[in-house]
């Protein structure tokens, strides 16, 4: 077979898993043959109207069956899939069109005026709606391939070539297109299959949106080449979800803190079976203490996880068996990566030296799309990707995450790692989030100051906050003041912008 990447996948899944169920979503049931089929039709329809290797295909639309059939279609022709965040604007939307030189967009319908508005003033560019409805400015993609050869185009794609552009969310400027080669997402389905033991009969529900890798690349990429079964969720709802681990005795479910924490304050979390929850992952930040104990006492054990879009997404993990005693670490590197935590000459760090975490593997990507210098620039001795967090390694190799480098706080000459106090911090009770950002100060240069959210009916204070921490860390990393806001400002994928609530209270 000439197509080494990605594109070949269901191809090869198909003839071993025909009658399986592979995709659940919006109301539609997919087999593996059934999704070869479509998705060989759909390959055929784009390289008909002009798609080939190398082209630019991007898709704007929430979780859906369709997400994954205009993947592999496209990668099938040795074609690079953009997919978009459908919070961002039209203008965000627009640059990375332009940028990306995409020459095709596919939409869902319910965001074709959002798709429209970015594609305006792009030449060339042809917009399909995913869904069955269409219009004569974006017709359906299912009438597109309407008629077409369901027959596997083998086209000659090799692992070092393109499969995806996925730009990261940058906090100031034009974000950056991460170009993730077939290399990289394949060794990383290698290390999810390895370190998580996926296995073909799992079941996993997919809450995050697939426009961010962490839910492409650690949930359908190795379900679906292994052959279990895809329940794909358009948004959050804790009801539904409960209700969905019922229905299909669900496998596998990824999500972070906040998630976990509201699915077990749910009413129907005591009813609901999780016996079958084998291969749950928190990932984004530690898990407060209370919440993990409301699983544990329901028989579910959680694997810890660290990594981001550059690494397709996965660097390390922390097992379950090793939640309690290496609490608060990222467990591990995977097992086809290397981790170095360095000193600002990039020798290495000393176990429990705080320096910055670099990150080496076939994972990792090679370059950004038409950015030679953020490229150059994000990598030391040409292999090791700086990684921009700082963290350490505990005297048994555990990975422990102390920040991000830009959002360290240095106060009176000492460094204040953040993700250190807010970890203290959101064992409170009433507290469901924290922010801790530098603010600054004539004497000390900048304090901390603790901007929080609280769950509902609750309140917090300064002095609790204070309180908590006395006794636990330095006196100078306790906050010198305590902000209770409503939501914090969040990026398109979910982090919190620090640096406009720095901008706020400054």
């Amino acid at each position: 077979m000439s197509n080494q990447g990605l594109g070949s996948w269901m191809h090869r899944r198909h003839i071993k898993s025909r009658d399986k169920v592979a995709i659940i979503g919006s109301g539609i049931t997919v087999t593996y043959d059934e999704f070869d089929a479509n998705l060989n039709a759909l390959a055929h329809a784009l390289r008909d109207a002009g798609i080939n290797k190398g082209d630019r295909v991007a898709y704007l639309g929430e979780n859906h069956p369709a997400f994954l059939e205009v993947f592999f279609a496209t990668t099938e022709l040795g074609a690079i899939f953009v997919p978009l965040n459908t919070r961002l604007a039209a203008p965000e939307l627009h640059y990375m069109l332009e940028d990306s030189g995409s020459s095709m967009l596919i939409h869902a319908d319910a965001l074709s005026d959002l798709a429209s508005r970015a594609a305006v003033g792009i030449d060339g560019i042809r917009l399909l709606t995913a869904d069955a409805d269409g219009s004569a400015a974006s017709p359906s993609m299912v009438a597109f391939r309407a008629g077409k050869s369901t027959d596997y185009i083998d086209a000659d794609v090799d692992l070092e070539d393109p499969a995806i552009i996925l730009y990261t969310s940058g906090t100031t400027g034009h974000p950056k297109g991460a170009v993730l080669l077939h290399r990289n997402m394949t060794w990383n389905t290698m290390n999810a299959m390895v370190d998580y033991d996926i296995t073909s009969s799992e079941v996993a529900l997919l809450i995050g949106p697939m426009f961010h890798v962490a839910a492409l690349g650690m949930g359908a990429f190795p379900v679906l080449i292994k052959g279990g079964t895809l329940i794909l969720e358009t948004a959050f709802d804790p009801g539904r979800v409960l209700d969905l681990i019922n229905q299909h005795k669900v496998t596998m479910l990824s999500g972070v803190p906040t998630t976990f924490q509201i699915l077990s304050e749910h009413p129907n979390f005591a009813t609901t079976d999780l016996s079958h929850m084998r291969n749950v992952t928190c990932g984004g930040s530690a898990m407060p203490m209370r919440v993990l104990e409301a699983y544990e006492a329901r028989g579910v054990a959680f694997t810890g996880a660290y990594g981001m879009t550059e690494t397709a997404p996965g660097a390390s993990s922390l097992s379950p068996k090793y939640t309690r005693a290496k609490a608060g670490s990222v467990g591990l590197p995977h097992f086809f990566v290397d981790v170095r935590v360095v000193n600002d000459d990039f020798t290495d760090a000393a176990p429990g030296e705080i320096g910055e975490i670099l990150i080496r593997g076939n994972n990792v990507i090679d370059e950004y799309w038409n950015r030679p210098e953020a490229s150059h620039d994000s990598f030391v001795d040409g292999e090791w990707f700086r990684s921009g967090d700082m963290g350490y390694f505990d005297e048994d190799g555990f990975l422990f995450i102390a920040d991000r480098l830009k959002d360290m706080i240095i106060s009176g000459g000492e460094n204040i790692y953040p993700a250190e106090i807010e970890q203290i911090i959101v064992e409170l009770e009433h507290i469901s989030g924290v922010a801790l950002i530098g603010v600054p100060d004539e004497k000390w240069g900048e304090t901390p100051w603790a901007v929080v959210t609280v769950r509902p009916g609750t309140t917090t204070s300064l002095e609790e906050v204070r309180g908590h921490l006395e006794g636990r860390v330095a006196k100078y990393k306790i906050p010198k003041n305590v902000i209770i806001v409503d939501e914090f400002p969040r990026t398109g994928s979910g982090k919190i912008r620090k640096a406009e609530l720095r901008k706020q209270y400054s």
